[in-house]
């Protein structure tokens, strides 16, 4: 007889994981408008691909630094709350950068960029604390057989509002102007608030509060370097983005190689996301609980390939395609690595776990903007790219040689 078939929609059944799906929608909908505008706004300024890689590197130096931290007090304080304080904190940074845009031109007259790094370092640390506190709170929300599940709806509710936003940010910017994009965002920030308070609240751990900072810190990190398989499936995530990145460059590839303006910018950060809520539909009926290493392997091999036919290409529909399937691939990495973390780690320490995996992930995007930004300035423009994703493709053959234990994986072995 066959085996039944898993319920797609298991984790979306539990009321509170639907409120919190809704909330990391609207959030990253209003954080990829932002990215897609500040990126254009200081290209449209400079005409600089540095300028645009120091966006990310502004975004990751607080992030990296603070990262420990945040899990530390993820681990210790209601995350529910964590993460309504640093919603407000973005806010305001969505403020200022709508006071900056009354009139850019003389702000970069007297100031350069500083005020736009400013409120994107500002951003940095905001995410530095709702990452941690949100993947904990996720896990608190749905039982654990449901952990692969709810990773893979977390990825499609995530994934959606990427591409939702790019293109809603394209188009506002473009036909609006960015006064109304900024109050769109702002307004999507407050919709994210209010579906988060729906949230049932979930009390603080119970943890060893005379344990110091330090010891509590070194915690977290030896858990992670002593898992062969969640360390190497974090660094084969953190230098596949790395290397194989080219979002920060679009708007570049937008406005000298395929010459489609911030409406086809729009839809060029969005063609990934597409690709991977795809792919994310799929992974809810089909989890890869099997051969789940080879899988993994396959697929970042997949990603960097695809980036360097993007990098090739000179028509914008195949542009597209080829940004699609790098999200295609890209998500069957999210969701492997995402149901790794849940189940191979404990409630009391999810925190500080997660921020060391958004040490390896989440700053990999920014310093992976700043790598491109300065391989672009250095090699040009679509020879840096096609390096990238070259060394994605190196990366997977080494990690594949060192990490037997994740090329063995098969998910149904950690349940």
């Amino acid at each position: 007889m066959p085996a039944p078939r898993a319920d797609a929609f298991a984790a979306l059944r539990i009321r509170d994981f639907r409120l919190y799906a809704g909330f990391r929608f609207f959030m990253t909908l209003a954080s990829q408008m932002q990215g897609l505008i500040i990126g254009w706004q200081v290209y449209d300024l400079t005409r600089d691909p540095l300028s645009l890689g120091l966006v990310g590197l502004s975004e990751a130096v607080p992030f990296i630094a603070a990262a420990l931290y945040a899990g530390h007090i993820a681990d210790l304080r209601n995350r529910k709350r964590i993460i309504f304080g640093f919603l407000l904190l973005l806010m305001v940074g969505t403020l200022l950068l709508f006071g900056f845009s009354l009139d850019l031109g003389r702000f970069y007259r007297a100031f350069g960029l500083i005020p736009i790094y400013a409120v994107v370092a500002l951003t940095g640390i905001a995410r530095t604390f709702i990452t941690p506190a949100a993947t904990a709170l996720s896990a608190q929300l749905v039982p654990r057989e449901l952990y692969p599940n709810s990773s893979t709806w977390n990825s499609v509710t995530w994934q959606v509002g990427a591409i939702t936003g790019p293109a809603l940010g394209g188009l506002a910017y473009g036909f609006f102007g960015v006064r109304i994009a900024y109050v769109m965002i702002l307004a999507f920030d407050l919709v994210s608030i209010g579906l988060l308070a729906g949230v049932a609240g979930r009390p603080a751990l119970k943890s060893d509060q005379d344990e110091s900072l330090g010891r509590r810190l070194a915690t977290g990190l030896h858990f992670v370097f002593k898992n062969q398989i969640l360390l190497a499936a974090m660094s084969l995530d953190m230098f596949g983005v790395l290397f194989g990145g080219a979002a920060s460059m679009l708007p570049i590839f937008a406005a000298e190689v395929l010459h489609v303006g911030p409406q086809g910018l729009g839809f060029l950060r969005a063609a990934p996301m597409a690709g991977a809520v795809l792919m994310s539909l799929f992974l809810a009926y089909h989890p890869p609980m099997r051969r789940t290493g080879r899988i993994l392997f396959a697929a970042v091999s997949g990603f960097g390939a695809s980036i360097i036919l993007f990098a090739l290409s000179r028509n914008f529909a195949l542009s597209m395609a080829m940004l699609f399937l790098s999200g295609l691939f890209d998500n069957v990495s999210v969701v492997i690595r995402a149901t790794i973390l849940q189940l191979a780690t404990p409630n009391e320490m999810r925190g500080r776990v997660a921020s060391v995996n958004s040490i390896f992930i989440g700053s990999s995007n920014e310093i992976g903007a700043f790598e491109s930004g300065v391989a672009a300035k250095l090699m040009g423009l679509v020879p840096s790219v096609v390096f990238g994703g070259g060394m994605t493709l190196l990366v997977v053959a080494v990690t594949a040689k060192v990490a037997p234990l994740l090329r063995r994986l098969s998910l149904k072995s950690l349940r």
